[in-house]
């Protein structure tokens, strides 16, 4: 058996420190250290989980070949870069980055020096997610409805980098990643410098049509995805991990059933019990140790960010929404 793959947390606030637990939980890898501009923060998350608090970034890169990065978004360009040039891997938290110009930096420099480079688009590894992958087929329209109470941490970005662009990766790695041909959106600034909620409407060129709301002002948290094809719909709770496919009985004809049951069939959508974010980092571990492709590449988390950038840009070409006072 190889040895464990030794490994950083870079940015160790709220998320961070979920990181560091599960990477040392992970026996396929050894936590080496964290590092975060808070020392006392570091300190703390360090001697939680069995691990040294580095007080310089430069030393814990020469230490390890891959490392987990949570530092807010501006920050992800510069520290990224870093990481990469030293030939460390990186699992870069979503976004990839804050414009596009320093997501391709980041790409180019992962090639360049031949390193994994993987963005954190969790959602992928959700349990109602992987179950429902098995049954889609050709997918023409998606809901999605990413509700969450009001906090501080990730009100550096506008709500579709911080949630939407969770939902965005989820409909571009479901349909197929096809271009996007119309984004419409409309959006309010409530309780941030930023938009606070956005509901955006994206048309792909295959005709596919996504309708995706986003808020964090709202009084409960809510995740969810709806999924239409020719033969059913999926609904998805992401929160919960679980779902159904409401899917035609075979050989059924117009005119027969007079109830819903009798025209279609539920079946329960259901995947192994699983961190989402431990099944992440389990996902990057491998592609580091293994040379596997990752799971979400630089140029999807690059994709995404696209598209997200594209729903803010459509918010600030609509009529200007503004709080009743």
């Amino acid at each position: 058996m190889s040895a464990p793959l030794p490994v950083g947390v870079i940015g160790v606030g709220v998320l961070g420190r979920h990181h560091a637990r599960h990477l040392a939980g992970n026996a396929s890898a050894k936590l080496v250290g964290v590092y975060d501009l808070d020392r006392e923060r570091a300190r703390s998350v360090a001697a939680e989980w069995g691990t040294r608090a580095y007080e310089h970034l430069d030393r814990l890169l020469a230490d390890v070949e891959a490392v987990s990065i949570a530092v807010p978004t501006p920050a992800h360009q510069d520290v990224g870069l870093q990481a990469l040039g030293c030939g460390v891997a990186v699992l870069m938290e979503k976004p990839l980055a804050a414009t596009l110009p320093e997501a391709d930096r980041l790409v180019a420099e992962a090639a360049r020096h031949g390193v994994p480079l993987q963005v954190g688009h969790v959602e992928r590894f959700n349990r109602a997610v992987r179950a429902a992958k098995p049954f889609l087929e050709d997918i023409r329209y998606v809901e999605g409805t990413r509700l969450a109470p009001f906090q501080p941490r990730g009100t550096d970005v506008a709500v579709v980098l911080d949630l939407m662009i969770h939902d965005l990766d989820l409909i571009l790695h479901l349909t197929g990643a096809p271009p996007a041909i119309d984004v419409r959106a409309v959006g309010v600034v409530v309780l941030s410098p930023h938009l606070d909620m956005v509901n955006a409407r994206v048309e792909f060129q295959t005709g596919t049509v996504a309708n995706v709301t986003a808020s964090r002002v709202a009084r409960e948290r809510v995740r969810k995805l709806r999924l239409f094809q020719a033969n059913g719909y999926f609904s998805l709770d992401l929160g919960a991990g679980s779902g159904e496919f409401i899917r035609l009985r075979d050989g059924w004809r117009q005119a027969q059933g007079s109830s819903l049951d009798e025209i279609a069939e539920r079946i329960p959508l259901e995947a192994p019990e699983a961190d989402a974010l431990g099944l992440e980092l389990e996902s990057f571990v491998r592609s580091v140790r293994g040379g596997h492709e990752v799971v979400v590449s630089g140029e999807e988390g690059r994709a995404a960010l696209a598209l997200a950038l594209r729903v803010t840009e459509a918010v600030h070409r609509a009529p200007t929404l503004t709080p009743a006072s």
